[in-house]
């Protein structure tokens, strides 16, 4: 008896063990400030052990079959430290944001033979936010300003009316796939940069640039504003009639974000257009990626259920918290309705980070616990989350030249770069299939010779 009474009593301390690992999850306390920031500095701390770009014999900033993730990897610490106050990063933050400048436009001879106009524009909004945030500009090299500058003047050169009447292609460069795509993201995210431009300068040229962006996507199935609807992408083959209509949350996020600094800076009639817009936009954001039916949990519902989410789709949901977070402090009338859905997803997102014993996060945040999911793209997009909900502390809204921001302008930042492209011309059907040929030759070169796979962002 005494052996089954040991055996009971192991078994009993074993179960015990078991149980304890279960519940092993970040503990996050929505309604205490120490509490959000502890989690926040957990996940901070497992996304940056995947960054190697501190270390000898790597290039800072840098993922070499990714690069435009490092922009997100950089959006989040800028925000970790403006809201958290932790500098514990912000080394590797500015030298990053540096080494990937290029020419003064983050066109870095190493990748912009590849990268999309999309993977540019996210480097152009970390430097934009580097300098709503008041993140102390390098004593050498380029200003955030300057930077976020420069992206703007090389892309509006690439503004293509050969087609469409107007309209940013997906890609840059004419062997790329997608070139003959016109999507949200390259045309949200210019819009979003230049009307962050025109918020924090004060230059109707960015102005002008933001309403030019907005009043052409309206004309496009990319952006309904009556119903709201935010297609992925349009054709240049059939004159930009076609709808790509896969609903993704950050085309949604970043043409919320812009229309939010175009109400802030604007006023009269052209503020009530803004308002409506940003209205629309987040109500319809909410409806479809936040759902009352999954608890209202921001999800990317078309690859979570399937568990089909790329590392680029599990970072879009994180984008958009960001924003999220942002637009409610700069268009404080929808703060009550953004905070609540801030809340309850950071909620769920800690009861995903139980993963193997070390608060490893998952993707599904509405499962609210692990979901077998494990990489950087988790742990940036929990980080986001986390820090989003911050506001409810702290009303440090994005800062402009005149209320308190110092970073140095250059309104010619960019133009002599000559890695980079102006408006091309027009596309015969021959060109697209030398293109494709010519696609398949670069990769396979490239693969061959640098010996890891190029993906676009």
């Amino acid at each position: 008896m005494r052996f089954w009474g040991d055996w009971l009593s192991l078994k009993g301390a074993l179960v015990t063990l078991l149980l304890s690992n279960r519940v092993n999850a970040i503990t996050l306390d929505i309604s205490d400030e120490q509490s959000i920031k502890d989690a926040a500095s957990t996940s901070a701390y497992a996304m940056m052990t995947y960054y190697k770009g501190n270390e000898t014999g790597h290039i800072p900033g840098a993922f070499a079959s990714k690069w435009w993730e490092g922009a997100a990897l950089f959006l989040a610490l800028l925000q970790y430290w403006h809201f958290t106050g932790d500098t514990t990063y912000n080394d590797e933050l500015r030298v990053g944001l540096e080494w990937q400048a290029g020419d003064g436009d983050y066109m870095p001879s190493n990748y912009s033979s590849y990268l999309g106009n999309d993977d540019q524009m996210f480097w152009g909004l970390a430097a934009i936010t580097a300098a709503e945030v008041k993140f102390t500009d390098s004593s050498t090299g380029y200003s955030w300003l300057a930077l976020a500058q420069g992206v703007f003047n090389t892309q509006i050169e690439r503004w293509d009316t050969t087609t469409c009447s107007g309209g940013m292609r997906w890609q840059i460069w004419w062997w790329e796939s997608g070139y003959t795509m016109k999507n949200s993201i390259a045309n949200g995210g210019l819009f979003q940069l230049a009307a962050r431009l025109y918020r924090y300068t004060g230059d109707e040229l960015y102005g002008n640039w933001a309403r030019k962006i907005w009043d052409w996507s309206v004309t496009t199935p990319l952006l309904s504003n009556s119903t709201w609807n935010v297609a992925d992408s349009t054709a240049m083959e059939d004159g930009c009639t076609s709808q790509g209509n896969t609903q993704w949350s950050y085309n949604y996020g970043t043409y919320l974000m812009g229309a939010a600094y175009m109400y802030n800076y604007t006023n009269g009639t052209e503020q009530t257009t803004w308002e409506t817009a940003v209205s629309g936009l987040l109500t319809k954001t909410f409806t479809h990626f936040a759902p009352d039916s999954n608890g209202g949990i921001l999800e990317e519902v078309v690859c979570e259920p399937s568990e089909a989410c790329n590392d680029n789709e599990i970072l879009f949901k994180g984008l958009v918290s960001s924003w999220l977070s942002f637009t409610a402090l700069i268009v404080p009338s929808l703060y009550d309705t953004i905070l609540p859905k801030l809340q309850t997803s950071a909620a769920a997102a800690a009861l995903s980070c139980t993963g193997h014993n070390n608060n490893t996060c998952g993707v599904r945040w509405y499962k609210s616990e692990y979901d077998g999911w494990i990489g950087m793209e988790e742990e940036i997009s929990a980080t986001n989350i986390f820090v989003a909900n911050l506001i409810a502390f702290s009303n440090a809204a994005p800062v402009t030249s005149t209320t308190g921001g110092n970073s140095t302008s250059d309104a010619t930042a960019g133009q002599n770069d000559t890695s980079t492209v102006k408006t091309t011309t027009k596309v015969t059907s021959g060109d697209r299939a030398g293109a494709g040929i010519l696609t398949v030759l670069f990769v396979a070169g490239w693969v061959g010779i640098m010996g890891w796979t190029v993906f676009g962002g």
